[in-house]
């Protein structure tokens, strides 16, 4: 029985010492692959940037500016890496985030708007990453726990798309600073239901085609610029009043009657009387 007994002793003695040295005892080591999503969502990586309560950048690659830290973004706001971003045409979209792998985790969903582009670092990493505002990264915190949760780092988080909602907001168009009468470019913003775009056209005023020989129903599709500013260079003068009709990413259609009225300043913000539904 005593060799036996030894026998068993070492055994158990070389499992403990591999077991010890496996990364199933290092947390900072869990592996996104094997966390398991509930039902309807999907995994992805989480880090955050900018000030701790702020939002991100005051600006970014989806040109909203200012706009990402006041209502209705009010900071809640992400980078996304190419899957999220789409060279652009992700800006406006919005997604709900979770987590549940760190003790200061909530479990509650927090919507957030990509604003912006994350193209390297650890966005890199996973096949969706959302790089979330300090305020967004902290909201999936249990209460008085944000703080902890952002020393984290980066965690494995899980998303799904969802409709955005702006109550009382209607789509804005702010023109391009670099605008002119034969150059056109705007941007675009809090667009509801899918949130980004796939298409955008420009009809001129009525007049204007009479003077340029075309049909007064004649809609010219603008090109996508940068972010969320599309563009047209006409190489002839424009003739304001525009009507804008947008077409959201699912193929959702929303015509904007005199969008930009006449005598339009680059610079300027026109707010619509209308939005996609919901």
């Amino acid at each position: 029985m005593a060799p036996s007994l030894s026998l068993l002793t070492s055994f158990l003695l070389a499992f403990f010492i591999v077991m010890h040295s496996c990364s199933c005892f290092n947390p900072k080591l869990l592996n996104y692959s094997t966390t398991v999503p509930s039902s309807g969502w999907s995994p992805a990586g989480a880090t955050w940037y900018g000030d701790a309560d702020g939002a991100g950048s005051i600006g970014g690659a989806c040109g909203y500016r200012d706009a990402v830290g006041v209502p209705p973004f009010s900071s809640l706001v992400a980078a996304g890496n190419g899957f999220l971003y789409k060279s652009g045409k992700g800006c406006g979209a919005c997604y709900q985030v979770k987590c549940t792998v760190n003790d200061a985790c909530s479990g509650e969903p927090v919507t957030v708007v990509i604003t912006d582009e994350c193209p390297g670092g650890p966005c890199l990493d996973e096949n969706v990453h959302f790089d979330l505002s300090g305020t967004a990264f902290g909201k999936m915190a249990k209460s008085g726990m944000a703080g902890q949760l952002r020393n984290a780092g980066k965690i494995p988080i899980e998303y799904t798309r969802v409709e955005c909602s702006y109550p009382g907001t209607n789509i804005a168009f702010r023109i391009d600073a670099g605008s002119n009468p034969q150059y056109f470019a705007v941007l675009i913003e809090f667009e509801e239901g899918d949130g980004d775009l796939s298409a955008v056209e420009l009809k001129q005023a009525p007049a204007a085609a009479a003077r340029t020989s075309t049909s007064a129903d004649n809609w010219v599709p603008m090109q996508q610029s940068w972010g969320a500013v599309w563009k047209l260079n006409s190489g002839t003068d424009l003739h304001a009043p525009f009507s804008l009709r947008l077409t959201s990413s699912s193929g959702k259609t929303l015509l904007v009657n005199n969008a930009i009225p006449a005598g339009w300043g680059a610079g300027t913000t026109y707010r619509s009387l209308v939005n996609f539904s919901t």
